[in-house]
């Protein structure tokens, strides 16, 4: 009796087909599948963050590996089977027909998170959530002009890469938006943000945002040496003259203040104000179990969900996509800049104060809270480890949260509208 192997071993059928038929895709999964490892080594190395890098890693390998002749919606539904179509267990991000989401439901086990959770923003404000519960409002309120003027100049990139990115042939204006939001470095907002404007092409833009923030944690502190010389990283911070304190009931009324201005003025970002200023409320209203339970469970759980999910999106059909390149491209631009415009601001500070502030504090206010603010820390100590930075890097990455909802809200209803 003769067994046919290749139909045993399905993933070998479907790559040797791939490699007569369509050989870059073939390739593009072989080279995704070792990225995929590399990541999950980095991550663990703790070069790369690692509770978003390692289930990444993990996904993009495995997606890339799980390929399959299959054809669940065809199955189910007792009609003609596409013998060629190529598909997963996993999900599938570009059905758009309801019936057939609902039948994918029942077959992909990650769909109804992807669908009922993912496309329709709710884990990025999950996120948010966490976040919040995680931020002292206190580091604001304590030098809000120096914060937000730092926070404001580390948006170069959101506001600049939308103009270069209506260069690119085809790419429409809200694609062009969503993707200048990858240098306000906050995952979430790039998210919700291409939800609205590119649902299109908001996974490819949500996974090259992802990856770059992640990179943007071992990058940074190269370009920190490159634009900072060493007498300025070493510069330490002048004592104060009067050390500002805020009770918790004066942060608690700041928060509800700014959360239900912010969404008078943009109410298509108001669930993300809601989410990140509900963390800060739970905080600072001593509610030590829901804090517990947002900054730990729901936090963490969230982006290791969020990791697999953005790992198993990565198929080497979608990172093949001719629209990718571009996203690739600006996606880099932006944050570059972004990271760039903090650095300029941090100098403009040292000249507006007489030599008196450091300007790597600049580099904080690209808002990948607190990452960016632990490597502008990092950086001085490694010159100067009597330096402390932290709390006024705090305030510029907490303000640049700010910034980026306030102007991802803005491209919202400029576009849409």
């Amino acid at each position: 009796m003769n067994f046919d192997f290749s139909r045993v071993f399905q993933g070998f059928e479907l790559l040797s087909w791939q490699f007569q038929n369509d050989w870059p895709i073939a390739v593009a999964r072989i080279a995704l599948v070792v990225l995929g490892i590399v990541m999950v080594h980095l991550g663990r190395k703790g070069v790369l963050e690692p509770l978003l890098m390692i289930p990444m890693g993990l996904g993009v390998s495995t997606i890339n590996a799980a390929m399959m002749f299959f054809d669940p919606v065809g199955m189910v539904n007792k009609t003609a089977v596409n013998a060629t179509k190529v598909g997963t267990l996993f999900l599938d991000s570009i059905e758009a027909d309801n019936g057939n989401l609902m039948t994918l439901c029942q077959i992909d086990w990650l769909q109804p998170i992807y669908t009922f959770a993912f496309s329709n923003g709710l884990i990025a404000c999950l996120i948010f959530v966490g976040i919040g519960s995680l931020l002292d409002v206190g580091f604001v309120m304590a030098r809000p002009y120096q914060s937000m003027f730092i926070a404001l100049c580390a948006e170069l990139g959101t506001l600049l890469t939308l103009p270069i990115a209506m260069l690119f042939k085809g790419m429409t204006i809200g694609e062009a938006a969503s993707i200048a939001l990858v240098g306000g470095a906050d995952g979430p907002m790039v998210l919700f943000g291409s939800l609205k404007m590119a649902p299109e092409l908001f996974v490819p833009i949500t996974v090259v945002a992802y990856l770059y923030l992640a990179l943007a944690y071992g990058g940074f502190p190269y370009l920190i040496r490159f634009m900072v010389p060493k007498k300025f990283r070493m510069i330490e911070m002048p004592p104060e003259k009067r050390k500002k304190e805020f009770s918790s009931s004066q942060k608690l009324i700041f928060s509800v203040v700014a959360c239900v201005m912010l969404s008078f003025l943009f109410p298509v970002a108001s669930p993300l104000f809601f989410s990140l200023f509900l963390g800060i409320a739970i905080r600072e209203s001593g509610l030590e179990k829901f804090r517990f339970f947002v900054s730990e469970i729901i936090l963490y759980g969230s982006t290791l969900t969020l990791g697999a999910l953005l790992g198993v999106l990565c198929d080497a059909k979608t990172i093949m996509n001719p629209q990718v390149l571009p996203l690739l491209i600006l996606g880099i631009i932006s944050l570059g800049l972004s990271a760039v415009g903090g650095l300029i601001g941090g100098y403009l500070m040292y000249f507006f104060t007489g030599g008196k502030y450091n300007p790597v504090i600049g580099i904080a206010g690209v808002s990948c809270v607190p990452s960016t603010a632990k490597v502008a820390q990092k950086a001085v100590s490694h010159d100067n480890p009597g330096a402390v930075i932290m709390q006024y890097a705090l305030g510029a990455n907490i303000c640049g949260v700010i910034t980026t909802a306030i102007i991802t809200a803005a491209y919202i209803c400029l576009i849409k509208n």
